[in-house]
């Protein structure tokens, strides 16, 4: 009887240590089923986006920024990909531009994985598990292509001005080729822009000459303005109009044979520039058609695999798997039939713009080996003309010009002469202010050697043997004095010069002695020699 209660007190002390035991037991699987749960739970920091893949999601992977996301044990898996920007630097050297001249562009490009769904995606395909270099790589190798394609769209005179327009082209075309492989264009800095030719810097140069000239010669006009009077400026302005007028039509002309010469060679740098763009961009197109096709072969194996492996894990019955299999192959050729067609189209379509291109390019090379000689003739002949013409117009604008200077010294000179003759004339009027006879007096004695000279110059051109002197014998005195009959003509001939003298209104001196009037009293001559 009193085996009972102990035997009963035994099976209670039992079950209750194995119900401790089995307590315990659920609390330490709880304790570890929720330490392993909480360890599968990742979260994510802000620079960085959270990539889970495996089983149980729609795409290949999912993408997270921010957050945290339970990361299922065994049938899934995860990793990070950072959010830092990347600098790259792309050293192009010698990218061939619209117009044949290569230049160098080095810049710097600033890029990061993109937080948009859909580039996260492409990033977590194309980027995840690659190191910083790597990504680097495939970005530079992206950037130089795109950049040497914008290059080859635009002149020089674009690049070089139009900086606005270069870089919208450069944003534009980079940031759509590194957004297939995830990456977003965050900033491009181009450092410099030269060519090997030294283009850049000869346009520098030459827009510096024109405004130094211009700035000569402005000071040089306004100096001239204020040193000269009022008729040297009126005289000089017309020169100036005549010669500026003849300077600009020359600029002009050699202007506008400029242009038409750069025209030219521009044009015919632009055909072959083109042509050789449009090839490029043909290459381009061709190869992007290709990787196309390379990828939809990689969906296509990558489709096969998974047929393969569902093929493996199927649990539905061969009959099943039967059925999938053929639909999964029907499915394979109709994909198959497709992408030949158009890799077919695409190949046609290359083909057509090949020979597009080349077409264009004979044309413009027949051009410019037939037709560009006869323009350059045809303008070195209008040069020649024309500076033949400016050469002839300069000639007789010169001579004109001694002709003016000429006739104005002598001017000049003559009326300094007058001038010295009227102060010599005042200052005799004025020495002779007490007795005005004397001036008139002086001056025809001034004029006598002229007066003489001409009388000279009357006989100088007749020829005299000798001179005879005939005298009859019979002088004044009986004895045949010749010299006293000259002197007694001589005198007799005083009154016919007073009466000129006194015609001309001059005082003879008194040495000649005076006439007197007959009705007054008897001439008297005063021989005082």
């Amino acid at each position: 009887m009193q085996t009972l209660p102990t035997l009963a007190q035994a099976g209670s002390s039992d079950s209750g240590i194995f119900i401790i035991v089995v307590v315990v037991v659920i609390l330490f699987v709880a304790v570890f089923v929720t330490i392993f749960l909480a360890s599968r739970y990742r979260r994510c920091p802000s620079n960085r986006i959270l990539v889970i893949w495996g089983t149980g999601s729609s795409s290949s992977a999912q993408c997270f920024h921010g957050g945290g996301k339970f990361v299922w044990p065994v049938i899934q898996d995860y990793a990070y990909m950072s959010l830092e920007p990347l600098v790259i630097e792309i050293p192009l050297q010698g990218a061939l531009s619209l117009n044949n001249i290569r230049v160098n562009v080095p810049s710097t490009f600033t890029v990061g994985v993109s937080k948009s769904p859909v580039l996260m995606s492409n990033a977590a395909e194309r980027l995840l598990g690659l190191g910083q270099q790597q990504i680097q790589e495939q970005a530079q190798d992206i950037i130089l292509g795109q950049l040497r394609l914008v290059i080859a769209t635009l002149s020089i005179e674009e690049i070089n001005k139009d900086r606005e327009k270069f870089m919208n082209l450069v944003n534009e075309n980079v940031a759509e080729e590194i957004n297939k492989i995830g990456l977003t264009l965050i900033n491009v800095n181009i450092r410099d822009i030269t060519d090997e030719s030294g283009y850049i810097e000869a346009i520098g140069k030459r827009a510096a000459a024109e405004a130094i000239n211009r700035a000569k010669v402005e000071v040089a006009q306004q100096e001239r303005a204020g040193a000269v009077g009022e008729a040297e400026a009126l005289r000089e302005r017309n020169v100036r109009v005549a010669e500026e007028k003849a300077l600009a039509q020359q600029g002009q002309k050699n202007a506008e044979q400029q242009q038409r010469v750069a025209i030219a060679e521009l044009e015919a740098q632009a055909i072959t520039g083109e042509v050789e763009s449009k090839r490029d961009q043909e290459i381009a197109a061709a190869e992007r058609g290709a990787e196309t096709i390379a990828a939809k072969k990689r969906a296509e194996q990558e489709q096969r695999v998974q047929v393969a492996m569902a093929e493996a894990s199927a649990v539905d019955g061969e009959n099943t798997s039967s059925a999938k299999v053929a639909e999964s192959n029907a499915q394979l050729a109709e994909i198959r039939a497709e992408a030949s067609r158009r890799a077919d189209v695409a190949a046609a379509e290359a083909r057509q713009k090949i020979f597009t291109a080349q077409r264009e390019e004979e044309l413009a090379k027949l051009a410019k080996e037939q037709l560009a000689p006869q323009e350059i003739e045809k303008k070195r002949v209008e040069i020649e003309a024309e500076a033949a013409a400016e050469r002839e117009r300069r000639e007789a604008r010169g001579h004109a010009d001694a002709i003016l200077a000429k006739y104005e010294a002598e001017a000049k000179g003559l009326q300094q002469v007058l001038e010295a003759k009227a102060e010599g004339y005042r200052q005799l009027m004025e020495s002779c202010a007490e007795n005005p006879r004397v001036a008139p007096t002086l001056l025809m004695i001034e004029q006598l050697p002229e007066l003489v000279a001409m009388q000279v110059k009357a006989i100088q051109n007749l020829k005299i043997d000798k001179i005879t002197v005939w005298d009859s014998g019979s002088g004044s005195d009986g004895k045949g004095n010749a010299t006293a009959n000259f002197l007694s003509g001589m005198i007799g001939s005083l009154p016919q010069v007073h009466e000129l003298a006194k015609q001309a209104g001059i005082e003879l001196p008194s040495a000649l002695g005076q006439v007197v009037d007959m009705d007054d009293t008897p001439p008297v001559v005063e021989d005082n020699a």
